[in-house]
């Protein structure tokens, strides 16, 4: 049997991402078709999140795993770096 400990605690990143939250956007942006070519056309994050909000008629301004397209949390940074190519 083969035991592996974390050596470095200080690492907070969510798979290679900034957070959680980064993620979780990055990643339904990059897997929903139709958020992808909105992004696309959008041409940075800023825009994207003007237009998504644009489309939404209800409440629910957030991914499907409740992560507010919005939240402060998210690296727009990062963000328009992968989504973006900026």
């Amino acid at each position: 049997m083969t035991t592996t400990f974390q050596t470095d605690l200080t690492d907070t990143t969510y798979n290679g991402w900034t957070n959680y939250e980064t993620w979780n956007v990055a990643l339904w942006i990059n897997n929903d078709e139709g958020l992808y070519h909105l992004a696309q056309e959008a041409g940075d994050y800023q825009t994207f999140k003007d237009a998504l909000e644009g489309c939404i008629t209800d409440d629910t301004y957030q991914t499907l795993d409740g992560v507010k397209w919005d939240d402060p949390k998210v690296n727009i940074v990062e963000i328009n770096e992968d989504v973006f190519d900026f």
